[in-house]
């Protein structure tokens, strides 16, 4: 049966949460309690009387602005860019921002931490490590190890303490929080690969990533062979994995969590299945690859804290298959077709669970996995618990477009093997975007959407209606559920990635990022943002306020 959507809220609101828990299995609703405490209506101040969508804001047209443009009565503030000090050591904020989390410190809604990824060079290398020079023998790597060390440092990601003063978000550029996961930066292994190296040596193509429900973050690393091809690193089984880092304690290690495989990881998704089991659903961001999900073998218990972090080293990697709605066990110890796979030259390709976690592309398709259109982001539908997935676009699939999948776990038990699914929304100028990429939710249940139009195709062809990449707004249900309203535009070149909302709502943090890619000469921008004046853009993080 489709209920309104504000009749589903009204009914949340009163004295039968508990019975949304039944469909969910979210401990908070069993409590009589929303998720974020009350709904997300009063994001556009509804606390009091329904009213129609359109009156929240008034979506903006499509536009190829140099600039974060945003409806009337919002507005944005610029936190940080590259090359911001972040610590009294004199560390700086890395490059090309892209998955944000803000974590708040204890009883503070307008002061705390914010992690923000950094995926990847590109331009940067135009005005700092002089790529122009290798540019004209791409064959010949030249790089020097000074080079390589810059290259590397301004990846990985920043964690940066920010506080909202007189209205207006800003960095506290002597934290000492503020600290630097990077390139350069040891990190341990756990899980059954672990015993490719006791200690590898950083992180890089952070694209998106996740928060645990002990108030660490995941962040993903996704293309990370082109870097490990331009920093003459020799062992790339070290890297395509999902990092676990601890933003609140400045001294501690970060990890490499082998049970969730290793691919081009966009984003993780964690929930708690009806079994109490922990399951994080990931996406991995290539043409013909697949979605996946991990089932942690104990239980989560909240009392444990952070010791919940060991969920995260002995479970079981799924695969899905969405031709019979069935996840698939990429386990090596039960799997005859795992066992007996061989190669073009007759030599076994897998010996053991850890090199099935380390070559999870080959073991998921030999299992049976359903290759996608570039699965992207992976998020959990607040409410009812059912699963959203970006599939950006596929040109070998005719699949220009993209569109956004909804899955239904069998029973709502996200450790559960069945599903079925539907397609949710589609882009094409008929829904006004294309490619749809990072995802969140309000506590509404509502749809934020930013999108990822290559820069060589934006403005361009078939993606010239669509203007630079946006920010989009769909209701999940109700009369307007599927709509697809535009929220904001970027800067041109760039994408808006990471939107992350405070817990008041009051605020969404995005990235900047990628502004003015493309430039062929450091004195020629393609953009100015943010500075406008400046001889060319930087990537950053800002926060939008006005809700």
């Amino acid at each position: 049966m489709e209920v309104n959507r504000r009749q589903f809220l009204t009914f949340l609101g009163t004295g039968t949460a508990a019975l949304a828990s039944l469909a969910t299995g979210i401990p908070a609703l069993a409590k009589g309690e929303s998720i974020s405490g009350k709904t997300a209506d009063h994001l556009f101040g509804l606390d009091k009387a329904p009213q129609t969508f359109q009156a929240k804001f008034n979506p903006i047209a499509s536009t190829n602005k140099d600039d974060v443009v945003l409806p009337d009565g919002y507005r944005y503030d610029v936190i940080a860019v590259y090359g911001d000090k972040i610590n009294q050591s004199g560390d700086t904020f890395g490059f090309n921002a892209d998955f944000t989390c803000f974590l708040p410190f204890e009883g503070k809604k307008d002061h705390g931490l914010l992690w923000v990824n950094h995926e990847y060079c590109g331009e940067l290398e135009f005005y700092v490590n002089g790529y122009d020079a290798l540019k004209s023998d791409p064959d010949k790597n030249l790089r020097t190890a000074e080079q390589i060390k810059k290259y590397l440092y301004v990846l990985g990601g920043s964690i940066i303490e920010i506080k909202n003063e007189n209205g207006k978000w800003q960095l506290v550029e002597s934290s000492k929080y503020g600290r630097r996961v990077s390139g350069l930066t040891p990190l341990k292994l756990t899980g059954p690969a672990s015993g490719v190296a006791k200690e590898v040596i950083g992180t890089f193509a952070n694209c998106s990533g996740g928060v645990t429900l002990w108030n660490t973050i995941l962040s993903c690393e996704e293309n990370y062979m082109d870097v490990v091809g331009d920093c003459k690193l020799t062992n790339p089984t070290h890297y395509g994995w999902v990092i676990e880092v601890d933003p609140f304690d400045p001294k501690s290690t970060p990890v490499k969590h082998t049970a969730l495989g290793r691919f081009s990881h966009e984003n993780t998704a964690m929930t708690i299945a009806t079994t109490g089991q922990l399951v994080v659903y990931m996406g991995d961001d290539a043409t013909d690859q697949y979605v996946y999900k991990y089932v942690s073998k104990g239980k989560y218990d909240a009392a444990k804290g952070k010791a919940n972090s060991k969920l995260l080293e002995e479970g079981t990697l799924y695969v899905a298959n969405f031709s019979k709605g069935k996840w698939i066990a990429l386990d090596y110890t039960k799997s005859e077709a795992l066992q007996k796979a061989v190669d073009d030259k007759k030599k076994t390709v897998f010996t053991s669970q850890a090199d099935v976690l380390i070559n999870c592309r080959i073991a998921a398709k030999i299992v049976g996995g359903t290759p996608m259109d570039r699965p992207e982001d992976v998020e959990v539908h607040p409410i009812d618990g059912s699963i959203f997935i970006a599939l950006t676009n596929n040109k070998n699939h005719s699949n220009f477009y993209g569109h956004i999948m909804r899955m239904f776990e069998k029973d709502n038990n996200h450790a559960g093997e069945a599903f079925s699914f539907e397609i949710f929304a589609t882009g094409g100028p008929q829904s006004g975007f294309a490619a749809p990429d990072n995802m969140a939710f309000d506590s509404a249940g509502n749809l934020w959407v930013v999108t990822d139009i290559s820069s060589t195709s934006t403005n361009e062809g078939i993606y010239k209606s669509f203007g630079n990449n946006g920010v989009f707004f769909i209701p999940t249900s109700g009369e307007a559920k599927g709509v697809a309203s535009q929220f904001a535009s970027a800067p041109v070149g760039a994408e808006m990635t990471g939107p992350w909302f405070t817990p008041d709502e009051k605020t969404l943090f995005m990235a900047v990022q990628h502004p003015g890619e493309n430039l062929t000469s450091y004195d020629k921008p393609t953009s100015k943002w943010p500075h406008g004046k400046a001889a060319h853009a930087l990537p950053g993080v800002i926060a939008i306020t006005g809700f």
